[in-house]
């Protein structure tokens, strides 16, 4: 990937005149079923990109409570589209169209603030990487539909649900109105994401990228990474998700608390808290292991995730050494 980075052919992003970031953009569209993408540095500027060409400040967003967009881009809803934000309780991170039609509210442009934009993330990051049906997803979108209301796909793991699925990506993608794609997470890439949709998003989405301070010059030397990672790191997606099954299953034999039925990708969460913990302890405990977890939005849950430079023996490691940090085996 480095090698692709250094050899890039570039030119000036601004002026779309760099040949490999207009390569990644038509490839990432074919991807996911869109007719066109636009490179930005990071998936939260795509996210806020997508909901300031799918609505108007004073617009409401519907969205599950733990979402990224809700919980982890600092109110960028409201500061960059202007929107209000309707959380939904779901469960697994998702929600379904009884919910959509509960909260859906009609403007009377007087006093009544218009539901415009539903979205949805697949996977959920917050529920541990867990995959959204797609069966589910096509009756929500079609609820949406019939409610005129935009729908937006939060899809930075997108290739972890097409693969556990076992679906193409455009299959999942290609039914919502704009779709974001990080490269930063299965991918593999130092950094990049895109925002997908129809020609005419897009071309707001352009203007909006260079608002926000997302157009770039010759980026067409990150691009590349995208571009190798396209043709490399897609398939490869699959050994995360055995890796995480084999985490997951080694922890749960020697004691440690983690829920089987919850590990559907990358993911694997530890409830910590069930052995009398709370985060910030079993995090230092597990670093002086040399083993990194992270925090959830969930107290006493943490989260291992398997990812391009996570190999066998890395898990094989974590395996023996989560229990002893955590001191599962000194009580087994």
């Amino acid at each position: 990937m480095r090698d692709a980075m250094a050899n890039a052919e570039v030119g000036d992003e601004q002026r779309r005149e760099d040949p490999t970031v207009l390569k990644l953009e038509r490839r990432v569209a074919e991807l996911l079923g869109q007719e066109e993408a636009v490179f930005v540095p990071t998936a939260t500027m795509a996210n806020e990109i997508a909901l300031r060409a799918l609505s108007d400040p004073g617009d409401e967003l519907i969205a599950e409570e733990n979402a990224h967009l809700m919980l982890s881009e600092l109110g960028g809803p409201a500061v960059y589209a202007g929107v209000m934000t309707r959380p939904v309780r779901g469960e697994a991170g998702r929600f379904g169209p009884d919910e959509v039609r509960r909260m859906v509210r009609r403007t009377d442009e007087t006093h009544t603030p218009p539901t415009r934009v539903v979205s949805i993330e697949n996977t959920h990051n917050a529920s541990g990487g867990r995959v959204w049906p797609l069966e589910e997803i096509r009756v929500l979108v079609g609820t949406c539909r019939e409610l005129e209301l935009a729908v937006h796909l939060d899809g930075a793991r997108v290739l972890n649900a097409a693969i556990a699925s076992n679906v193409p990506a455009a299959v999942i993608a290609g039914q919502f109105d704009t779709v974001t794609l990080c490269l930063s997470k299965g991918l593999g890439c130092p950094l990049g994401a895109l925002v997908t949709g129809s020609n005419e998003l897009m071309r707001k989405a352009r203007r909006f990228k260079h608002q926000f301070g997302g157009a770039m010059r010759q980026a067409g030397i990150v691009a590349a990474a995208g571009v190798y990672a396209l043709d490399h790191n897609v398939a490869r997606i699959a050994d995360d998700h055995v890796r995480a099954r084999r985490l997951a299953e080694g922890l749960h034999a020697v004691g440690v608390p983690v829920d089987l039925g919850q590990v559907e990708t990358n993911f694997v969460q530890v409830n910590v808290g069930a052995l009398g913990l709370d985060t910030s302890d079993a995090l230092a405990r597990l670093s002086e292991e040399g083993i990194g977890l992270s925090a959830t939005p969930h107290p006493g849950i943490l989260r291992a995730v398997t990812h391009l430079d996570i190999g066998d023996a890395d898990v094989e490691q974590a395996i023996e050494g989560v229990p002893r940090a955590l001191g599962v085996l000194a009580s087994a």
